[in-house]
């Protein structure tokens, strides 16, 4: 006698998870002026500018890959996706693979980080085309999720990992 298999956890709402991602915003806010407070005592006060600028860039997207890694390896939750009842899984695996989390926190940072930073460089610009160019790259990375068979984002897709939800 064969045990029917499983079914699959419901993937969450687009909206459940566009709201955990912009409580994560918070989060990465809070993050970032720890983060910030902690470079520029290093650097005793002087102006991040030119490669000091760069160095606190890579510095804080080393501490916002620490954090979603540490976070994703443990149990698949950020405290927004705790909130939410979100979970982060690779199918086939038991825990999210450390090279699935790296991929999907990389692949998240090109749709979703450049995202933000041209909707920043457009509203500094106040440029219309970059504002709508911006929108349409944000649109591929989370809209994919409009047409994928499982409702995933593009960054999910593309590491081999999904969001499920949980009771």
């Amino acid at each position: 006698m064969s045990a029917a298999a499983a079914p699959a956890p419901p993937t969450p709402s687009i909206p459940r998870r566009l709201a955990s991602m912009l409580y994560e915003a918070v989060v990465l806010a809070a993050l970032a002026f720890l983060a910030g407070s902690l470079f520029l005592l290093a650097i005793q006060g002087q102006p991040a500018s030119g490669l000091l600028r760069f160095a606190l860039q890579l510095y804080l997207l080393a501490v916002f890959a620490a954090y979603f890694l540490w976070c994703w390896l443990r149990g698949g939750q950020t405290l927004p996706m705790k909130a939410w009842r979100i979970r982060l899984v690779a199918p086939g695996h038991a825990r999210v693979p450390a090279r699935a989390a790296l991929m999907r926190f990389v692949y998240a940072t090109l749709f979703i980080g450049t995202f933000l930073a041209s909707v920043a460089a457009a509203f500094e610009h106040r440029n219309m085309l970059l504002a709508f160019a911006s929108l349409a790259l944000s649109g591929v990375g989370i809209g994919w999720a409009l047409v994928d068979r499982d409702r995933q984002f593009l960054h999910d897709r593309l590491a081999g990992t999904r969001l499920i939800q949980v009771d």
